[in-house]
């Protein structure tokens, strides 16, 4: 029952109690009552709106920036990660497997503000032994969400008949 509330709500937090009760076959009250133990579990973190922000006028640049650090004794990875998340430029932080220890991905004005976050806030902390910096150049899919149809984007560029 949790598992379908929250796959319902992850693919469209919009969703009414009713509707999900309807979908999952539960009574709107229990669908209620277990989302509002899931929020006070901290299971439900949060709503947020998927927006397609290159069909908008605001520009940024979005970065996924692998760092390698030296975790502290009786800390791990943690309190490093809590340093770097708590800085207002970062939007994800997370613990990796393989040839780097995280991954912070940031969103900035411009190639320069990216570049002074790595410089000036990210690369000082004591623990970080190294950076590398990718951007993204093109969202295709987020959150399960594919943004941009190419079938759509080819009718677009279409031209009509000239008769």
């Amino acid at each position: 029952m949790r598992e379908a509330i929250l796959s319902l709500l992850e693919k469209n937090s919009k969703l009414t109690f009713a509707e999900i009760a309807e979908q999952t076959g539960i009574s709107e009250k229990e669908v209620i009552d277990t989302i509002k133990v899931l929020e006070e579990e901290s299971v439900i973190c949060g709503y947020n709106t998927l927006i397609n922000w290159d069909k908008t006028d605001r520009e940024f640049v979005t970065a996924l920036i692998e760092v390698k650090v030296t975790p502290q004794r009786g800390n791990g990875f943690d309190k490093i990660a809590e340093r770097i998340y708590s800085l207002e430029e970062v939007k994800a932080v997370y613990l990796m497997s393989g040839g780097f220890d995280l991954t912070v991905i940031i969103e900035a004005k411009s190639l320069k503000d990216i570049a002074f976050f790595v410089s000036d806030k990210l690369s000082p902390i004591n623990a970080v032994t190294s950076t590398a910096t990718h951007f993204v150049l093109k969202k295709y899919k987020d959150h399960g969400i594919i943004l941009e149809n190419e079938e759509e984007e080819f009718k677009r560029m279409e031209f009509p008949d000239l008769v």
